[in-house]
């Protein structure tokens, strides 16, 4: 997508998802569009103007002026009028809290979590799938890490070692489908990890995890492992980061990595997956 001024005559979507839904008269195009201008938010862009916004989904200027407005007055985004530049409004956590409240697992999960983050003097996260990317739905951190990650950070699948449990955790269709999604939407990703994919999957199937060496940062380095499915059929994945700096030669593999799968393997128990 080019920083050029968009056009009316794009797609009735005019984002990278348009193509999935053309001629599907149930799809609300105006409702998708709404979607996709409150996607546009980031920890590291949380304001943006309605130019930025319009580069970003491909849609129109006057349309994206009339979706900030609406947004705003319905409280999902806040004007910050100093700035001329909008940000996520309290509406948009009164959306997420049902579901994470919903989730029973967690609640479960989280001291299981907690002592091997305490354990490794590191994180441990629970995601499900976003599109293209794992979104944490429940974080624990030693107490030595005040920062990231925490709940909501959303991570690449290609390019994620608990992108790489998912994958594995999936049905062959269902691995083939992402993978086909990747293909077409971040062929650059998938080709440059790829490789990293196939090990990480091998490595699950022989050791129950994956691990990495700061592919996704390189001052974190974890490893990663899937949970089975439950009645529900959602996949649950997680990892364990270390800081890069307080990671021991060896310690992934030999120590982490199997304490992260009997973590795993715990929670299962919990909530009776056997």
């Amino acid at each position: 997508m080019g920083a050029s001024e968009p056009t009316a005559s794009l797609s009735p979507l005019a984002g990278p998802y348009s193509y999935e839904h053309e001629g599907d008269r149930q799809f609300a195009t105006t409702l998708a569009r709404g979607l996709e201008v409150l996607r546009c938010f980031t920890p590291l862009e949380p304001m943006l103007g309605n130019k930025e916004i319009s580069v970003r989904t491909g849609l129109p200027k006057p349309t994206v002026s009339r979706l900030t407005y609406t947004l705003t007055k319905l409280g999902y985004l806040r004007h910050n009028l100093r700035m001329g530049k909008y940000q996520l409004g309290s509406a948009v956590l009164s959306i997420g809290y049902p579901l994470l409240a919903s989730m029973s697992i967690r609640q479960i999960a989280r001291p299981f979590m907690k002592e091997l983050a305490d354990y490794c003097n590191g994180a441990v996260s629970m995601g499900i799938r976003d599109r293209l990317n794992i979104v944490f739905v429940e974080t624990c951190r030693s107490g030595n890490l005040t920062t990231l990650p925490d709940i909501g950070t959303s991570v690449p699948i290609a390019q994620s070692v608990i992108g790489h449990a998912f994958l594995y955790a999936c049905t062959p269709p269902e691995r083939e489908s992402v993978l086909n999604q990747m293909k077409v939407k971040d062929p650059e990703s998938l080709r440059k990890y790829r490789a990293n994919i196939d090990r990480s999957l091998e490595d699950i199937r022989r050791k129950g995890f994956c691990l990495t060496n700061g592919e996704l940062r390189r001052e974190v380095h974890g490893v990663g492992a899937p949970m089975r499915r439950h009645l529900d059929g959602e996949i649950l994945t997680f990892n364990c980061g270390i800081p890069s700096f307080g990671v021991k030669k060896g310690q992934l593999e030999d120590d982490i990595g199997p304490r992260l799968v009997a973590m795993v393997r715990n929670i299962e128990a919990a909530i009776g997956i056997h």
